[in-house]
């Protein structure tokens, strides 16, 4: 199983950022999928997941009503949109993978994606 991050780069406070990632090497129909994202000098945490089927997401109370996790089956592709930014959004995010429910738990994914860099500064 392999996944893709891409779509990060720099934008300013209120701005928007559409995270994608790919996955491929395995049916995926099953699989929960979901997005963390490691601030500078914080730990890892949980930003969204949901089911690759589409049921409801999980969001973290941070990025609740900002943030839209979304999937295109037929792309094998999983979206991140990011809107209304804020400089504490700056991280490294990251995509990954479990087979099983989707959870806000880093340690439920067994695959991960390489991490792609959002910057949000003036």
């Amino acid at each position: 199983v392999q996944l893709q991050a891409s779509g990060g780069g720099l934008v300013q406070p209120g701005g928007s950022l559409r995270l994608s990632c790919v996955a491929s090497g395995r049916t995926f129909s099953r699989y929960a999928v979901g997005w963390f994202r490691q601030p500078p000098g914080k730990e890892r945490e949980f930003v969204a997941a949901m089911r690759w089927s589409g049921n409801t997401p999980l969001y973290a109370d941070s990025v609740e009503g900002r943030f839209t996790i979304s999937r295109d089956n037929a792309k094998n592709t999983v979206y991140l949109q990011m809107s209304s930014l804020k400089p504490e959004d700056t991280a490294v995010y990251y995509c990954a993978a479990a087979d099983r429910a989707p959870s806000a738990r880093y340690e439920s994914y067994d695959y991960w994606g390489q991490g792609t860099q959002v910057t949000v500064s003036s």
